[in-house]
């Protein structure tokens, strides 16, 4: 019942099955009242999702990594990609390419970003929208589902195909390479949220010097075509794929298609259906589930300590 209403809502919206991003215009309204409703209570979203992005049991702990921040910018075959790129304050550290989910750069995402700093990694948190727009468009992810936020990055969003995000990823990935806080011996690592999630893998294919690719609940990572992201694997970098139970109902068969992808190359891959709904990572989302969250965590970080 769940796969034939989701498959149903996307067709009305007229997305192609395969390539969808798992978040239909009917589940954003419905998201929007559920995340709007919870602003009158307590200090609103972006201090609960601050709050979300806190390392359980690392609430008050003093003596946490000091991590610095800035706006970046540079030239790709595209225009000028920006971002943010958060790092700790002194040494250096693996570099990662954080993709964003559809709602893009926002408070939400930058708390990610910095604790993962502070986990010691430099993290380039990317606009995927460059093309179109600079920075922040949505505050978090109420204002994206309320303000209409599908209907407006759809036209930036379909530019976002395989090549586009691989001339991205190399641009990305070298720009990181050129920063004094990366450790240029190490491997680059890529994770993805929701849309983002295909473009780990696209960036990995794309660039050698990165050796992992996460995707969280991560839409289109099986569809037609050669450059399907589960025909993209290679045997030198290693991937996390963690799927949403509600993805997984839809598309029961794209996890048994990863499996024996990684396998016929080889590659190192952890690929599991967890009990939550799409979004649960991310902790602006409605569909926001700490436990998993945390699970989801503790699992990027031993595949960037075992791959980068």
């Amino acid at each position: 019942w769940l796969a034939l209403r989701l498959r149903a809502a996307r067709l009305a919206s007229g997305q192609r099955s395969g390539e969808t991003y798992m978040c239909d215009q009917e589940q954003l309204a419905r998201w929007a009242k559920q995340a709007l409703s919870r602003r009158t209570f307590g200090a609103g979203t972006l201090a609960g999702a601050a709050a979300a992005c806190t390392p359980m049991g690392m609430e008050n702990t003093s003596g946490a990594t000091s991590v610095t921040g800035r706006k970046v910018s540079f030239r790709t075959a595209a225009g000028t990609m920006d971002g943010e790129f958060f790092h700790p304050e002194t040494g250096t550290h693996p570099g990662v390419i954080f993709w964003p989910d559809i709602a893009g750069i926002r408070e939400a995402k930058r708390q990610m970003a910095r604790r993962l700093a502070a986990s010691g990694y430099a993290v380039l948190l990317v606009n995927p929208y460059y093309r179109d727009v600079t920075g922040e468009q949505f505050a978090d992810f109420a204002t994206f589902a309320a303000d209409k936020g599908f209907e407006k990055v759809k036209p930036w969003r379909d530019k976002l195909d395989a090549e586009a995000i691989q001339f991205d990823g190399r641009a990305a990935t070298a720009w990181l390479l050129a920063q004094n806080a990366v450790d240029k011996s190490a491997r680059i690592g890529t994770q993805g949220y929701c849309m983002g999630g295909p473009f780990t893998i696209w960036t990995a294919a794309a660039a050698p010097e990165v050796g992992a690719a996460c995707s969280f609940h991560g839409g289109g990572l099986v569809r037609e075509g050669e450059n399907s992201p589960h025909r993209m694997l290679n045997a030198d970098d290693h991937y996390l794929i963690a799927i949403a139970e509600n993805d997984d109902a839809e598309q029961p068969e794209a996890k048994t298609a990863l499996r024996n992808a990684a396998s016929a190359v080889g590659a190192p891959a952890e690929i599991e259906v967890y009990p939550a709904d799409h979004g649960w990572c991310v902790p602006d989302s409605p569909a926001y589930d700490r436990d998993a969250a945390e699970k989801a965590w503790s699992r990027l970080l031993a595949t960037y300590s075992e791959a980068l």
